[in-house]
């Protein structure tokens, strides 16, 4: 006798449509989102389906349509919380629009031509990147499949691509003015020996403004990662400088949190009395009560909407020129910049 979930898998749409006395085209109907039918033959599709077990083969009836409701996201700096934030809104945002996400981890420094061509092979919808930049041949690739992309704080490329930006350029300025309103003149940067594009920019921005106000030149301390260690490795640099700052940017909240731990063993400067700290991205972290970081915060649930939107406008005008979206970013002033 076979085990229930054998029994399963051998369950088809003509064994459904058979037992609520319908055509299987009515059950294909019934499981395609939006699609027209009846309430009275949707009741006995999902009675009988359910009567028998029936799932729906999503692989198989993209093989059918030359086209999923699967959608690939490209992914990488997973450990950092803005990240997990990020994708969490993303993959949220297509469940509700009827899309399923399938999330492709990838090295932070990896061309993520070869995962992007693995999604093309399961006939996805469409690809949203957030890891590095994808070459212009995949992209150009994707767009002759009819597969649109989707860059999420990324460059511009030569490829017909939509991107979304959260503006790195007023991060790294409101960063630079929140310091020098608070009164610090001396500042240093705290950054990644790479920076991603959105990094850059943020301290581009910093430096440039610096520059206008006549300020001294602004220092830069590198760690090895965008991450908490790289921030606890460039503060001890900074501190081994013997340097005196009173102002200091870290191009993310995830440095930032790592730098302040660092300050706290290593030093006896105090913050925000010796030294103001501003971050950026406002990760849940950065309220907590230990670190009361003031940070420019991007909404990660705005951008995931424009993320899906982007997608679905791209689906409605294929052939529409590429966009790019920017969305809005906004100071939070915590202790960290608040001298008593």
């Amino acid at each position: 006798m076979k085990r229930d979930d054998e029994r399963a898998k051998s369950i088809t749409s003509v064994d459904v449509a058979k037992r609520a006395g319908v055509s299987r085209s009515a059950v294909s109907r019934t499981f395609t989102p939006g699609a027209s039918v009846s309430s009275e033959t949707r009741e006995k599709v999902l009675k009988a389906a359910e009567d028998l077990g029936y799932r729906v083969n999503q692989l198989a009836r993209s093989l059918t349509n030359k086209r999923s409701d699967l959608v690939g996201i490209v992914a990488a700096n997973m450990d950092n919380p803005f990240r997990a934030e990020q994708i969490e809104q993303i993959t949220r945002k297509l469940i509700e629009q009827n899309f399923r996400p399938i999330l492709m981890p990838a090295e932070a420094s990896e061309d993520p031509s070869r995962i992007i061509g693995m999604l093309l092979e399961y006939s996805v919808s469409g690809v949203i990147i957030t890891s590095d930049t994808p070459p212009q041949s995949i992209c150009q690739e994707c767009v002759s499949l009819g597969v649109p992309i989707v860059l999420v704080n990324k460059k511009e490329i030569d490829a017909p691509v939509d991107r979304v930006l959260m503006d790195n350029v007023k991060c790294g300025e409101i960063a630079l003015r929140t310091l020098h309103r608070k009164g610090a003149n001396r500042l240093a940067i705290i950054t990644s020996e790479k920076p991603s594009y959105s990094l850059e920019v943020r301290q581009k921005a910093f430096i440039n403004l610096a520059e206008s106000l006549d300020l001294a030149q602004v220092e830069i301390y590198t760690g090895s990662f965008q991450n908490y260690n790289g921030g606890a490795e460039a503060m001890h640099k900074l501190i081994a400088s013997e340097r005196s700052f009173d102002g200091l940017f870290c191009v993310t909240d995830y440095m930032a949190l790592g730098s302040l731990d660092e300050l706290r063993l290593s030093s006896t400067l105090s913050v925000p009395d010796d030294l103001q700290i501003i971050g950026c991205d406002d990760i849940r972290q950065s309220s907590w009560q230990g670190y009361a970081l003031t940070t420019i915060r991007q909404d990660t649930d705005k951008l995931a909407q424009a993320v899906v939107q982007t997608l679905l406008d791209r689906f409605e005008t294929p052939a529409a020129p590429a966009t790019t979206r920017l969305l809005e970013v906004e100071l939070i002033e915590r202790s960290t910049t608040q001298k008593n």
